[in-house]
């Protein structure tokens, strides 16, 4: 409904020969040629980003009205084709989306997902302005996308495009892990102007005569510029616009482009033309009148009108001359109601809604009120019955508007537009929005009429618990500039004078303050001048508004049982720790199991003993001491040595504790760090007990005994290192932490309870099993150390005594 193109036809043969056309911010017909009178308007480039899954990045291009083209250059490490697009789900495809005037959002219906997803991206994706107005359009991302966008595809203004990893209800829900493919992209956007404003196309190569508008007698009546006395009347204004040149020739093929600039809201814009067509030798069809074309509530912006003879020719016999033209002399009338009227006879009330901040909000946050002295500013709500209009156009008491205007600053097109109508019985309005101009029951970008008539199934309304006493819908992610909303009465005659309805328009960040089950944020596009809220769900819910139920309350307590009790599994290693003295390990188990607990009760929102952040770190930090303590305990070493070991290991596992903790790479470094410990110990331990061997200088003489030597070493060693553990203990330790790493292999986002409860059961039941896995062996050649030790012990006790006695 955005979109005007009109085609101008009449019974007449001769009038066949002319197209009339006028598009709102472009042209309908494409001039092929080349032509040199461009230069570069801006040019971006937006360095290497990664998205990680479930990020997204907004860019922001603005195209003044005398842009000719905008290229698009964007490379990505994204590998796809078909196949893969067809069977990747929506929430893991990476894919980029497209929108004039606001930003895409492609989470918020499945519409612009269907079909255009998997169409490949190219130049001719975009058929026309209209296609992007009021939707997006979407495309699976590629490695490599090059292409030209032309004045003839796309209207100047705000342009947007955005970059998704995954899209779908579960983007904005609250995860424990994020796991997924990531892809990286950089972009250069460059826009290309032409130098002078009376040229147009996609290489400036066509002249555009700009219409000139003078008011009439009426406006400045006595030489009073202010227009007070007549403006203010319910008479309709209009205003003659016209080109420069009284009458202009075009031959077969030939196009004449003209230009008009709306700033304000207009009622009609009526285009009339005579028409002549002449050869060298005589003038044919002197005088032809044209039907007026007229377009009812014209769009603010620049509006173009195109006039191209065709088949010239035909219509004169089929013969060919070209010296045959097509003269031709055009006006257009431009009809404005005075201020604070509207409609065809200007009988209509008509408002304009003053801005009103609210404090302490996000940026852009506001309501609206409407300019009259008949309400109160008090309230940021206002009664529709002071203000609504009394007459109907022709009597039809169905037919009576009113009209209100607004204005969406720049830089807030990331905000959404709140409507809310109450009633004591029935709300009798219909409501009708529409951007740049006012709606109609024939022209409008978004309606509602009742719960069953609206525009529920466009991808930026949504509608909110109406009913027959109530209203409330969003208009979401609204373009910068004027809106206009049109209320429609229904059964003026029939309604009661004491039914009162009440009104609220406000401009807010995040639709129905994210359902109370999230919390609204706010950031910036890439270019910095655009500002967009979305919401930041909580563990059971997502969508844009966090209005969808993704986990269920019951669904959501066993997943809260099964992460926080799966620690109890701590337990284990905590036992055997402390049956074998080992206190150091004992405190480390016990405290591993309990944190973790903590954390996951704060993680899934059921309570939190202290910040999150804290609890964060104490679980990675002790979780890691308690894999690297477990390698430690098993070597047979003094406990000098383990507590050097246990102290470097601590300051290490802290330091990836604090930094990027929840990194997958943590766990085979922790694992790589513990076996290095296990490792340490052993060569201190073998060091230790075979220090005395050496080679004499007689048995490096002999070489058969000197290999014997060794042979009888290594055998020792080996027999050493098989009597150190139990090693069915062992194996089942192994086949626990087999399962753990599966476990942790086989964790997503949806499916992060059930793998990770498994992995705190294997992990600490793996933990237990190496514990058991380390014998109390007693080595022979150590035996006599403790007599000697004790003899040692009783010659000195001795000695003293003797030197007591003496």
């Amino acid at each position: 409904m955005g979109f005007s193109s009109i085609l101008c036809a009449a019974s007449n043969s001769i009038l066949s020969l002319f197209i009339l056309c006028s598009c709102f911010f472009g042209l309908c017909h494409m001039y092929d040629g080349l032509g040199y009178n461009t230069f570069t308007v801006s040019s971006f480039s937006y360095p290497r980003t990664t998205l990680r899954p479930f990020d997204l990045r907004y860019i922001r291009v603005d195209l003044p009205p005398w842009f000719s083209s905008m290229s698009i250059a964007l490379n990505s490490d994204v590998e796809l084709d078909a196949v893969s697009i067809k069977k990747a789900h929506e929430s893991m495809l990476p894919i980029i989306c497209f929108r004039d005037g606001s930003l895409p959002l492609p989470d918020v219906s499945n519409i612009s997902l269907n079909d255009s997803v998997l169409v490949p991206l190219s130049n001719g994706s975009f058929g026309g302005i209209q296609s992007l107005q009021n939707v997006e359009q979407c495309f699976p991302m590629q490695k490599n996308i090059t292409m030209k966008l032309t004045n003839e595809q796309i209207s100047p203004g705000a342009w947007y495009f955005g970059l998704f990893n995954g899209v779908g209800p579960t983007r904005t829900q609250s995860k424990m892990i994020v796991r997924g493919p990531a892809y990286s992209f950089s972009a250069n956007v460059t826009v290309e102007g032409c130098t002078t404003s009376t040229t147009w196309g996609p290489y400036c190569n066509q002249t555009v005569d700009p219409l000139s508008c003078v008011p009439p007698d009426s406006y400045f009546p006595a030489g009073d510029l202010t227009g007070a006395m007549s403006y203010n009347q319910t008479n309709q204004n209009v205003v003659s616009c016209k080109s420069s040149f009284e009458t202009s020739c075009l031959g077969d093929g030939e196009q004449k482009v003209y230009s008009l600039d709306f700033v304000g809201v207009a009622e009609q814009l009526t285009i009339m033309a005579m028409i002549q067509v002449m050869t060298a030798a005589i003038t044919v069809g002197i005088n032809i009148s044209v039907a007026p074309l007229s377009i009812r509530s014209p769009k603010v912006g620049r509006w173009y009108i195109a006039i191209l003879p065709v088949n010239i020719s035909k219509e004169l016999g089929g013969t060919r001359n070209t010296t045959t033209k097509v003269c031709y002399s055009m006006k257009t009338q431009v009809h404005e109601c005075p201020i604070g009227k509207a409609g065809s006879n200007c009988t209509w009330e008509r408002y304009v809604l003053q801005t009103v901040l609210r404090r302490d909000s996000n940026p852009f946050e506001s309501y609206y009120l409407p300019v009259s002295g008949k309400v109160s500013a008090d309230s940021a709500n206002f009664p529709l019955e002071p203000l609504v209009s009394n007459s109907s156009y022709g009597e039809k008491p169905d037919d009576i508007w009113t009209y209100f205007l607004l204005d969406v600053p720049r830089g807030a097109a990331g905000g959404n537009i709140h409507i809310r109508m109450t009633s004591d019985t029935n709300v009798d309005y219909e409501v009708y929005a529409r951007f740049g101009g006012l709606p109609s029951l024939d022209s409008w970008d978004y309606y509602y009429a009742n719960s069953t008539r609206s525009s529920d199934g466009s991808m930026f309304f949504m509608l909110y618990n109406s009913s027959k006493e109530k209203v409330d819908f969003y208009l979401l992610y609204v373009r910068e500039g004027t809106w206009g909303f049109g209320l429609r009465h229904l059964n003026a005659t029939s309604s009661a004078a004491k039914d009162q309805t009440i009104m609220s328009v406000s401009l807010e960040r995040c639709p129905k303050r994210c359902s109370s089950h999230g919390e609204c944020r706010v950031a910036f596009d890439a270019s910095g001048l655009t500002s967009y809220s979305f919401c930041s769900c909580d563990r059971r819910h997502g969508g844009f508004d966090c209005g969808i139920e993704i986990v269920s309350r019951q669904g959501h307590i066993w997943q809260s049982i099964c992460l926080i009790a799966s620690n109890a599994a701590a337990v284990l290693p905590a036992f055997w720790a402390l049956r074998q003295r080992a206190l150091a390990e004992w405190v480390i188990y016990t405290s591993s199991g309990i944190s973790s607990g903590l954390y996951h009760a704060c993680d899934v929102g059921t309570w939190c003993a202290l910040t999150f952040n804290v609890l964060q770190f104490m679980d990675f930090w002790l979780s890691f001491m308690a894999v690297v303590s477990t390698f430690v305990y098993l070597a047979t070493i003094d406990e000098v040595f383990k507590r050097a070991i246990h102290t470097a290991v601590a300051i290490l596992t802290a330091l990836m504790a604090a930094t990027k903790a929840t990194r997958s790479s943590n766990i085979v470094l922790v694992i790589a760090i513990g076996a290095l410990g296990l490792l340490i110990g052993w060569l201190i331990e073998i060091s230790t007990k075979y220090r005395s061997f050496s080679f004499s200088i007689g048995c490096c003489l002999n070489m058969f005994d000197r290999w014997q030597t060794i042979k009888d070493w290594l055998q020792n060693l080996i027999k050493t290192f098989f009597r150190l553990f139990r090693w069915g203990f062992m194996l089942a330790g192994f086949t626990a932490l087999a399962m753990a790493a599966i476990s942790w292999k086989l964790e997503t986002s949806e499916s992060y309870w059930v793998w990770h409860s498994v992995w705190h059961v294997t992990i600490y039941v793996s933990s237990f099993f190496f514990l058991c896995s380390k014998a109390n062996t007693v080595n022979n050649e150590n035996q006599g150390t403790p007599v000697r030790s004790y003899e040692l012990a009783r010659q000195d006790s001795f000695s003293r005594g003797v030197e007591r006695v003496a």
